[in-house]
């Protein structure tokens, strides 16, 4: 398999530490306000690698932190009068129950960077040891000088960077060199603070990723992954540390793009900030999936209105194919027997996939074989139909999108009489009535789908 490896700039074959296990860090959720659609996309990014990995056959083990102490959770706190726990608690369940209704799979493994205090100010006093780090009256800072190749993830210099360093470096005319960042953070009034060597304080940003990655995963893990804005200074600070301690850590580091809304970046300052609750109000969580899916993951994702309801129509076409296997008695399970499924479709899937996770390709692969299914079903070859209905359902879930088979239940007697005066003007060939009753039930949410059985009719 290609991924795009960020440090090296080029696609490049995944090599495994251990043959047939993947370990991949994915930075996980600040948890102190409503998780929003850049949120989403990150969590999904990972979902969709690691379902397509143990689909593939592989043991993943994906562990995503939670970062429950910084200075928005602390700000938060202030203006609530709550705890930093409190925030951080309660906007984690809210984070993960957003999750949920994307069909994200928990991550094996939850770290939260309090629960690791220990681990980062021992790894801080190894990298003091080693001389690659220094305390002033504000804290413990890393010297960069101590990394030879300091900015590669970023291909920049050095220099290149000290000359931006204002922009995304926080400034400390204590520090030996504006690069230079901090590991641990002296304790100011209000605040949260832990005991070190050093006094009281708190750790820094970045130092919290590497002890829970190196901590749990070990060295020389598989894949370490987050959204491109954090490839400069997060990701490669904490590259640093791990370089100036001597450790090995991420094989392959892989970034993806963000979210535009209606053609602009989100952001609150352009009140276009889309929380995944408000965006759930109107759209099924499939739906964001898909429209994720058919967006390569390094490409800038575009959100809109127009954008969701082509892809919620999308999805109800594979839903339709869903019903109407489920109607002709079709096993639509492929009972993890590869010989049940159709094998070029599987090939030209995986060849996509196997290509930096080409989810597009990948996802017109599925509704390909689905045109096929409904091909075969007109036809009456119910063989030809089960195999590319299984394979639809196969793939799909591959990539954790479900359908929906389900026909409505709902019964209503305005609808229904409805419906019997279209079919009547149908089978009158009465078109201009059947056109009319079809544009009454559209204007009251109502589509009608046509069967072999007779028509079917659903609210939208």
């Amino acid at each position: 398999m290609l991924l795009f490896d960020t440090l090296t700039n080029t696609k490049r074959e995944l090599v495994l530490r251990d043959p047939g296990k993947v370990s991949i860090y994915a930075c996980g959720p600040t948890v102190y306000d409503w998780p929003h659609l850049g949120h989403a996309r990150n969590a999904l990014t990972y979902d969709i690698l690691r379902r397509y990995l143990e689909w593939r056959g592989l043991d993943v083990y994906h562990l995503a932190n939670v970062t429950d102490i910084d200075d928005n959770i602390i700000n938060r706190a202030n203006s609530e009068g709550s705890t930093e726990a409190e925030v951080a608690a309660h906007w984690e369940q809210v984070y993960i129950e957003a999750m949920d209704s994307l069909n994200v799979l928990h991550p094996h493994d939850r770290p939260h960077a309090t629960q690791f205090v220990e681990q980062m100010v021992a790894f801080i006093e190894d990298l003091i040891t080693k001389g690659a780090a220094y305390q002033t009256e504000n804290g413990v800072y890393l010297s960069v000088d101590a990394v030879g190749d300091y900015g590669a993830l970023v291909h920049r210099s050095p220099d290149d960077l000290r000359d931006s360093a204002g922009a995304r470096v926080e400034v400390d005319a204590s520090k030996a060199d504006p690069l230079d960042f901090v590991l641990w953070k002296s304790a100011k009034p209000g605040e949260p603070t832990w005991p070190s060597p050093w006094g009281p304080g708190r750790p820094g940003w970045h130092i919290e990723c590497v002890a829970m990655s190196l901590q749990i995963l070990g060295e020389d893990f598989d894949i370490h992954g987050g959204g491109d804005d954090l490839v400069f200074p997060h990701h490669e600070n904490e590259r640093a540390e791990a370089v100036a301690a001597g450790q090995k850590f991420a094989r392959h580091w892989v970034h993806h793009a963000m979210v535009n809304v209606s053609g602009e970046k989100m952001s609150k300052s352009l009140g276009n900030f889309t929380t995944i609750p408000s965006l759930l109000e109107h759209h099924e969580g499939r739906a964001l999936r898909l429209l994720m899916l058919q967006t390569h993951y390094r490409k800038t994702m575009e959100i809109s209105p127009a954008a969701m309801a082509q892809t919620e129509a999308g999805l109800e076409r594979l839903d339709a194919l869903a019903r109407r296997a489920s109607r002709a008695g079709l096993a639509t399970n492929a009972a993890g027997d590869p010989n049940a499924l159709d094998a070029e479709a599987v090939a030209t899937f995986v060849a996509a996939m196997d290509d930096d996770l080409g989810t597009a390709k990948a996802v017109a692969v599925i509704f390909d074989a689905a045109s096929k299914a409904n091909a075969a079903l007109d036809a009456n070859d119910a063989a030809a139909a089960t195999m590319y209905v299984a394979t639809v359902v196969d793939l799909a879930g591959a990539l954790g999108l479900t359908l929906n088979a389900e026909a409505e239940s709902e019964t209503d007697p305005e609808v229904e009489a409805l419906v019997a005066k279209r079919t009547e003007a149908r089978v009158a060939k009465d078109w201009a009535t059947a056109d009319a009753v079809r544009d009454e039930l559209v204007a009251l949410g109502i589509e009608v789908e046509d069967t072999p059985d007779g028509p079917v009719w659903r609210r939208v």
